[in-house]
């Protein structure tokens, strides 16, 4: 039976099965493989990924969806976005060098000087990080280098005509950073007349190569945007369709509702729109109803965000009504979004539990729902394909294994007097002075550190059963022994165990919770050769034993510094994982409260002067629209408060964030009422405290001074400059020193040096501002 209706995909992860990019990645910055080898591994992923598609009956199937990096960095180097201090580092540089310069940094080596990094920060309400382009009134954009149609090119001799990618260009400029030292009064959309000349131009080259397709990402349209934005996509896809007529362009919309956008976005003068029609499925008809005579609308049914199997029966009802108002020449049946933000396959977790494989999808049955979805609405199927799936379902919600009646009844008991605190900041502070004798400009750091090849070996031998539990324990043991004795070697004030016995921040506590499963390979990418394996959220959440207890207390009996216990809060745990479908997330985040409560209590009664619950997800949780923010946050603060309120006066509650704009939720962050939190603000120089200052924020905060993220050591006039910035506006009684986010990703050498440059600032800055942490709250 032939059919007019086509599937769609808008993109596939690129990290391959068992992280073939991440470790050939890795490899090429350890000088282990040139150039070429990686290439090679690069181009091999793009055709196994392009091939997988074509196998699984996807008719438009991405490329430039690939990248080394970043999707974001990606554009802003083919646009000549390039930040000045990269742009002569070296003439002989290869763009792909370059692009690791921009988002690592680079050392300064002969007549070479050092660069930081570009900013970095999470795209949308995801766990993926991008690199912010930075512009100013005076950006200049040119087309530079030729990824894009390599890539298209590369399928194409493949027997495979791919549809590339691209950022369009209001998102891309709305994600990017005025570096202006007037940036309130800079005006990015003045850049269009720079910027569409460019774009336009790529079109045309396209075109020339045979392209049929452009894919314009447009996630910017599930955001708040005014009048001058919305005028502006009309105006970009006018001209950009002008370019190449015959080229049919798409722009997508992913991650939320248009609600105000709606008009636009379906009057865009472009061949076809994308809707995500799991997040914003109540506004599929209205979109529908809308849509001019013509237009092709993508439906993404298929969730590209989570790993639960598509319901059929649901998502049928849907296509079916799409059918019938547009027939099959105008709809195509997609994913929500990318499924970068998926694991790769199912086929690579062979020891998961049969049931709960039973109930999920990654990427390629993904692939496999969307074209079985076709294939069902246009009766190419058969039918029991539909009743396989809908018992699948019914399995899930009858499972015995999701509900628990204990778990249920005490999240419902949480009154408002376990959300407080027993005294005030002021009064705790006192307490906590008393008990901790700090200095002022007191040095922590966020928690974890270098995870060596010899830790991952050990790690790795213990799993297989090469080596005993007693011997990996007394492995573990002689390395958070070291890692103490390094810190007082350094000397820092507030030492950390180190973390040694954790692969991840959050999966190591899920592997701790009832509630929790997990995969062997279920990696997804978080930034860069970054990838993590997020747990599996599938029932009731609590904790049947304490989890960190052991090794907290163990680090404190080597040192008579006051040692930090390091948790996981509530919502990043939400975050970073799968979570389940079948209750608000909201529900969830409070079980899972309750649990690191229990932890804490514990910490505490094991004598642990100061308990770190760290929130890097509070801000990522955010839903995309303001108006939606304040019940998010009420729920978002209140787990957070009632993880740590248990906790005594005396003993100090830290927290940490990274990568986020403060400024609009400083508020909800003052309620979260943590005695100390520690920021991200080396990338950007310091702008983050703003926030901090303009609230007058009350409690303790330590600033980042060490970009982790980059091997490049920073020298200790860098850090002093920074410190001495957060000096001029903030009290100087309330500052820590500290690295902006764990060392677990460093060497032990860089880690050293950086640390003892980071102790020389803080000495230099007692030195100037004076030694004693004065009692009273400032």
């Amino acid at each position: 039976m032939s059919t007019k209706l086509l599937t769609n995909n808008l993109g596939y992860p690129r990290i391959g099965d068992r992280r073939e990019l991440k470790k050939a990645t890795e490899a090429y910055w350890a000088g282990k493989i040139d150039r070429d080898a990686l290439l090679a591994t690069a181009a091999d992923l793009r055709r196994r990924n392009w091939e997988k598609q074509r196998d699984a009956g996807i008719d438009l199937i991405p490329s430039n969806d690939f990248s080394f990096y970043d999707q974001v960095l990606d554009m802003s180097l083919l646009l000549g976005n390039v930040p000045a201090r990269f742009s002569d580092l070296n003439e002989d540089q290869s763009d792909l060098d370059r692009l690791f310069s921009i988002a690592r940094g680079h050392t300064a080596h002969h007549d070479c000087p050092g660069c930081a990094a570009s900013e970095m920060t999470k795209w949308f309400d995801t766990n993926y990080h991008y690199i912010v382009p930075e512009l100013s009134a005076e950006s200049q954009f040119q087309l530079s280098g030729g990824k894009v149609i390599d890539e298209f090119n590369e399928a194409l001799a493949l027997g495979i005509l791919t549809r590339p990618v691209l950022i369009g260009p209001l998102t891309w400029l709305k994600l990017g950073k005025c570096i202006d030292a007037n940036s309130e009064n800079f005006d990015r959309l003045a850049l269009l007349d720079r910027l569409l000349p460019v774009y336009a131009e790529l079109i045309k080259k396209l075109a020339s190569f045979g392209v049929e397709w452009i894919q314009f990402d447009e996630p910017a349209l599930s955001l708040d945007l005014d009048d001058s934005e919305r005028t502006a996509l009309t105006r970009i896809y006018a001209e950009l369709g002008a370019a190449a007529p015959e080229v049919k362009l798409l722009v997508a919309n992913y991650f939320g509702e248009l609600r105000d956008n709606l008009d636009t976005f379906v009057n865009l003068p472009v061949a076809a729109v994308h809707i995500d029609a799991v997040r914003a499925r109540a506004e599929v008809d209205q979109v529908i109803a809308a849509l001019p005579a013509e237009r092709i609308l993508s439906v993404g049914v298929v969730d590209g965000r989570n790993i639960w199997k598509n319901r059929y029966t649901d998502s049928l009802e849907l296509l079916k009504n799409a059918r019938a108002q547009l027939g099959e020449e105008r709809l195509l049946v997609a994913a929500s979004c990318s499924l970068l933000h998926s694991p790769v396959s199912l086929d690579s977790e062979p020891d998961l539990d049969p049931e709960l494989h039973d109930w999920l999808a990654f990427a390629d049955q993904k692939l496999d729902e969307i074209t079985e979805l076709r294939d069902l609405l246009i009766w190419r199927a058969p039918l029991d394909a539909l009743h396989d799936n809908e018992a699948s379902h019914v399995r899930r919600a009858n499972s015995e294994r999701i509900h628990h009646a204990e778990v249920q009844a005490r999240a419902a008991a949480v009154t408002a007097a376990d959300l407080t605190r027993p005294s005030v900041f002021a009064q705790r502070r006192e307490a906590q002075q008393e008990r901790l004798q700090l200095p002022m400009f007191p040095t922590t750091t966020i928690g974890s550190f270098p995870q060596t090849s010899e830790v991952r070996r050990a790690r790795a031998r213990f799993r297989k059963g090469e080596l005993s539990p007693g011997a990996y324990r007394d492995f573990l043991r002689e390395e958070t022994a070291r890692c103490v004795s390094e810190q007082e070697i350094l000397g820092l004030d507030m030492p950390v165990h180190g973390e040694f016995e954790r692969t991840d921040m959050v999966e190591y506590f899920g592997e701790k919770l009832d509630g929790f499963a997990f995969t062997n390979n279920g990696w997804v990418q978080s930034y860069g050769s970054r990838c993590v394996k997020p747990p599996v959220i599938f029932g009731d959440v609590s904790r049947p034993e304490p989890m960190t207890v052991e090794w907290s207390s163990y680090a404190q009996s080597l040192t008579e510094r006051p040692m930090k216990g390091m948790l996981t809060g509530p919502i990043t745990i939400l975050q970073w994982s799968f979570v389940r479908d079948d209750q608000p997330r909201s529900a969830t985040a409070r079980q899972i409260a309750l649990a690191i409560r229990d932890e804490v209590a514990d910490l505490e009664a094991a004598n642990l002067p100061a308990i770190q619950i760290d929130e890097p997800a509070l801000r990522e949780g955010l839903p995309l629209r303001r108006a939606d923010w304040s019940t998010y946050l009420d729920w978002a603060v209140d787990a957070f408060r009632l993880s740590s309120a248990v906790a005594a006066d005396a003993t100090q509650i830290h927290t940490h964030m990274c990568y986020c704009e403060f400024n609009d939720i400083i508020e909800s962050i003052a309620k979260l009422d943590a005695d100390v939190i520690t920021i991200e603000t080396s990338r950007s120089n310091m702008e983050l405290l703003d926030a901090f200052t303009d609230f007058a924020y009350p409690n303790e905060i330590g600033p980042g001074v060490y970009d982790i993220h980059s091997p490049r050591v920073p020298s200790v006039d860098e850090m002093q400059t920074l410190l001495e910035k957060a000096a001029a506006v903030l009290p100087v009684a309330n500052l820590w020193v500290n690295p902006d986010c764990g060392l677990k990703t460093r060497d032990w050498p860089e880690t050293r040096a950086a640390l003892e440059n980071l102790v020389s600032a803080a000495k230099a800055m007692r030195a100037k501002h004076g030694t004693a942490q004065p009692l009273a709250a400032v």
